[in-house]
């Protein structure tokens, strides 16, 4: 027994809401950020209508179909956090989102728990042929540019995001990565700057 990645289900309400109800507590005393945003857009309390809308299937506004998983500890029957993964980039996704949003609940933090879960998280791509995957994560946000650079993450560069933060745009290759993404032999060489 250990740590895994599931999907949601009706077995797991009671985890999730705790798990909600924590995160939330922390993002107002703390303002801390909300990542992953697919995890936060419903009301959990109505869960049959949450489970239901929780991933994308189709293309629609803009938004690109997901897959999100929950990191779950087995010995402690805990959700340590969520990963949610797009399929694909769109214009907005390449700029600022990436291929990743991930996140850990506050009580959790500081354990490892985001560079196993990304690690995880990068077997699910694979699976949907993702070759190059871009994470992108607010500059002064350490702990999660650590864990992204734990699992081969590759500084490609910064950028002023559409909420006035400095953010990093890193890839992660896993295959062959193509024209749409940065060269990971190119930026090495180049002093990851900005």
């Amino acid at each position: 027994m250990g740590r895994k990645l599931i999907k949601l289900t009706k077995a797991y309400e009671k985890q999730l809401g705790e798990m909600i109800d924590e995160w939330k507590a922390d993002q107002e005393a703390n303002h801390t950020n909300r990542s992953p945003g697919a995890i936060f857009k419903n009301d959990y309390h109505d869960f049959d209508f949450y489970l239901e809308h929780l991933e994308l299937k189709e293309p629609t506004d803009g938004k690109v179909p997901d897959s999100v998983f929950f990191l779950l500890d087995e010995e402690r029957d805990r959700l340590l956090g969520a990963v949610d993964i797009r399929h694909y980039l769109n214009d907005f996704l390449y700029r600022e989102g990436g291929h990743i949003g991930d996140g850990i609940r506050p009580s959790e933090r500081r354990k490892g728990y985001a560079t196993e879960m990304i690690r995880l998280a990068l077997d699910e791509c694979r699976k949907l042929g993702i070759e190059c995957v871009l994470m992108v994560c607010d500059k002064d946000n350490v702990g999660s540019a650590k864990s992204i650079i734990n699992n081969g993450g590759i500084l490609e560069n910064e950028f002023m995001g559409s909420e006035g933060v400095i953010e990093q745009r890193y890839w992660i290759p896993l295959g062959s990565c193509g024209e749409n993404a940065a060269d990971p032999e190119r930026i090495a060489g180049e002093g990851r700057n900005a």
